[in-house]
């Protein structure tokens, strides 16, 4: 039986689409974890055939071991596959080593990696200025250096999802933030960038065979403060045609200068006085509802066409509709245990919502966001215009209330 294994999933979102995608397509759905959980409650994953249970999901050696069982089970191994940092080019070098379709895992290995993806683009355009610290020097000696031009944005080059993401705008956070990443990474060098003050956008990108397709362009909002929290995705984003070619030659700079031949990414760039600079880069496509936002706007099922990329077919990536759609994302302001959420009915029934989603359950632990996973619930909404869209959305969001016990 045909057979896609996938290294890595989260509950929800793109990752757990592509299991499900899978299954629909007609595969033997093969996932492998390093999540415990997930074998007791392997009852919550119907799509999934087989879950086995990896405690390091980069042990080449216990992967191979795990397909050549399927092989002798008569399962014929069509692609291995990840949605999840970090683990988007092992798999991409697993399914290379096993004579499976060939992605640009050197290109993939590059992006998962912050200090490496800004090297190797430094010389162009888009990227903004940046130091790495090393450790080499004290924390003082950087912030010497480096102190004038506040403020500036620290990253761990190992971060997802917008975690360990700091901006310091005074001395004092400078060397906290430093500190902070330094003591929690020791290992690990610390990315120090310009920031940027710009509408941000994220690109949705497919490379087959070199021939670079954007599918999506999504305006993003950004929630007040430090850790750079998108807490709306606005679908198609409204964007002058004279600028849309301007991103169009910078994306394609940014491919063909990392020798993306196949593959996936996801860019987030900021549009700075008429210049289109790259914040991030990540080698699969956005997590989240990043897949219903575009499928509701367009038709397109980027998950599938993703999957179908992987498996060595032509992904169809033509519109089948064209509507406005945005995603109001909820987070909170207090931490606590939850009682309960409720609301979810009513904001269902907003003319235009189409999908109503509250992540954790009773008993979960919650807080400030400090990345993207402190985000609990997300309404999207379609309308035919990009303001109607958000106000729905924005309205409907409002009938979603967290009853948390402090702690």
């Amino acid at each position: 039986m045909q057979t896609i294994v996938f290294i890595g999933s989260n509950k929800s979102g793109t990752s757990r689409e592509a299991l499900n995608i899978s299954t629909s397509m007609g595969y033997y759905t093969v996932l492998l974890t390093n999540r415990r959980e997930f074998i007791k409650q392997k009852d919550e994953f119907p799509e999934v055939h087989r879950i086995v249970f990896i405690e390091n999901l980069k042990n080449k050696e216990e992967i191979f071991s795990i397909i050549k069982d399927l092989e002798e089970d008569r399962k014929q191994i069509c692609a291995v596959i990840s949605f999840i940092d970090p683990f988007v080019s092992f798999a991409a070098r697993i399914s290379e080593e096993v004579g499976l379709f060939q992605m640009s895992t050197d290109a993939l290995a590059i992006m998962e990696e912050k200090t490496r993806f800004r090297d190797h683009l430094q010389t162009l355009p888009v990227s903004p200025k940046f130091t790495i610290f090393q450790g080499e020097k004290s924390i003082q000696q950087c912030i010497e250096e480096n102190h004038s031009y506040l403020p500036l944005v620290l990253k761990s080059p190992v971060s997802n999802g917008s975690k360990d993401v700091l901006l310091v705008e005074t001395i004092t956070e400078f060397n906290e933030g430093l500190d902070y990443l330094n003591k929690k990474f020791p290992s690990i060098p610390v990315l120090i960038e310009e920031y940027l003050i710009g509408t941000q956008y994220l690109i949705e990108v497919i490379v087959k065979d070199r021939q670079i397709s954007i599918v999506a362009i999504i305006e993003q909002e950004v929630l007040n403060g430090d850790r750079f929290i998108i807490t709306g995705y606005s679908y198609p984003a409204v964007v002058e045609n004279e600028t849309l070619v301007e991103l169009q030659i910078a994306v394609a700079s940014i491919i063909q200068a990392l020798e993306l031949e196949n593959g996936t990414c996801h860019l987030e760039m900021r549009l700075i006085d008429g210049k289109w600079k790259l914040i991030e880069i990540n080698p699969r496509m956005s997590g989240g509802a990043m897949n219903r936002i575009i499928q509701e706007a367009t038709g397109i099922n980027l998950v599938k066409e993703t999957l179908k990329l992987f498996l060595g077919q032509e992904p169809f990536l033509e519109a089948t509709k064209r509507t406005h759609v945005y995603a109001k994302f909820l987070t909170i302001n207090s931490r606590g245990r939850l009682i309960k959420v409720t609301g979810k009915t009513r904001a269902l029934n907003y003319d235009g919502v189409k999908e109503v989603y509250v992540k954790p359950r009773k008993g979960a632990i919650l807080t400030k966001p400090y990345s993207l996973g402190d985000r609990y619930a997300y309404v999207i909404a379609a309308a035919d215009t990009p303001e109607h869209a958000k106000d729905i959305a924005v309205a409907a969001s409002k009938e979603i209330k967290f009853y948390l016990e402090p702690l």
